[in-house]
């Protein structure tokens, strides 16, 4: 039987055991430093409601990932699915991703029409301010997109991001419906306990190891240091940042943590009905709060959960979007030999990967591993 390593039991290296037990054949190993498994997505509780580090909702646009996952975690759709962001200069709150209809609320009204009218031709935009001053104007830009994005990724200026050909919401300014998404799949699970059950399940058949640390890695020979004792396989899986498997010897790659604050209030629900998120666009640290009922389904008419999310150093958890450092990650990856992976959002180096990527990453090692 064929040896496998899996770094890490969050999302990733659970897909990937529960695919590779699926191929059969695998003698499986997940490695996890962590007391449990599910990482950020594990289901923890306050005050009797039930919520993740951050909001793990499933969003693809791959029916068949939403099926698979469905097929072992009953899963309920959230088709409605809408945010607002507070725009503390206009002390107004605006749907999310910026709506048109919402400008006619806007004190620079005429100004923002101005500025949609005369936008430029599409030109690929030398970086992220660019694209979005380019997208929707300077004044909506300023409003929505200028302050947010440098704290949540902590940089000067938005002009250091220049891997930008993309939305966070998948589209710059909205017309028609206010769902967030309107061509995904946007769901989570009906269980109480969220996605935990499927990282039993996905486990079931490996060897899991809690709270252990790799001391040393060896990935050229596909062996790695565990309490001491060295032990080589057959592939290697890993979910963290590739530059450890490597002793950061190109140097180290940066992330955005994240500090998440949970607060149960004394109300049925803080945020109107459909909405799950609310942005906070200015000058104040945090970037969201999110009511965590509208996932879970939870009731509770006397309570609710809501989170405050800060970006931070805790945890490697946002790859950065700049192309230096993705040209970086290209050098860890270029140093993995046949056989060894690296999955997941950490381990991919980008943070456009979700759950939906996870296990879609997770089926397309257990193929080339046949």
């Amino acid at each position: 039987m064929k040896t496998a390593l899996i770094i890490g039991g969050g999302f990733a290296g659970c897909a990937a055991a529960h695919q590779l037990a699926l191929q059969g054949g695998w003698d499986v190993t997940l490695v996890e430093a962590g007391p449990r498994l599910g990482a950020g997505v594990r289901t923890q509780w306050m005050g009797g409601h039930p919520y993740t580090f951050g909001p793990r909702h499933f969003l693809t646009q791959r029916p068949e990932l939403f099926e698979f996952l469905n097929s072992y975690v009953p899963m309920r759709k959230c088709p409605e699915h809408q945010f607002l962001a507070y725009v503390e200069q206009d002390a107004a709150f605006y749907s999310y991703p910026i709506h048109h209809d919402d400008v006619s609320r806007m004190p620079e009204q005429g100004q923002i029409l101005r500025e949609l009218a005369d936008l430029p031709p599409g030109a690929p935009p030398r970086d992220f301010e660019r694209f979005w001053v380019d997208s929707v104007g300077r004044t909506l830009y300023d409003k929505f997109v200028n302050a947010y994005s440098k704290k949540m990724w902590q940089v000067q200026s938005n002009a250091e991001i220049d891997t930008f050909s993309w939305s966070p919401k998948g589209v710059t300014i909205k017309t028609g419906p206010r769902a967030a998404w309107d061509t995904a799949i946007s769901a989570y699970p009906k269980a109480a306990n969220g996605y935990d059950d499927y990282f039993r399940i996905a486990t079931a058949e490996a060897t899991v190891v809690l709270g252990a640390k790799i001391e040393s890695f060896f990935i050229h020979q596909k062996a790695v240091a565990i309490n001491g004792l060295a032990r080589s396989f057959d592939a290697v899986v890993s979910t963290i940042s590739p530059d450890t498997l490597f002793d950061e010897c190109h140097g180290r790659l940066p992330f955005v943590g994240r500090d998440v604050v949970p607060i149960v209030l004394p109300v049925e629900h803080a945020l109107p009905p459909d909405v799950y998120f609310c942005y906070y666009t200015g000058e104040e640290k945090f970037t969201r709060i999110t009511e965590y009922k509208k996932f879970t389904g939870h009731r509770d008419p006397a309570s609710t959960l809501i989170t405050i999310e800060t970006p931070s150093a805790n945890g490697r958890l946002y790859p950065m979007p700049i192309k230096r450092y993705k040209d970086l990650a290209q050098k860890y990856f270029a140093l993995m030999p046949d056989n060894v992976f690296s999955i997941g959002r950490a381990g991919s180096y980008d943070y456009g990967v979700d759950i939906d990527d996870c296990v879609g990453q997770a089926m397309d090692v257990a193929g080339k591993l046949k």
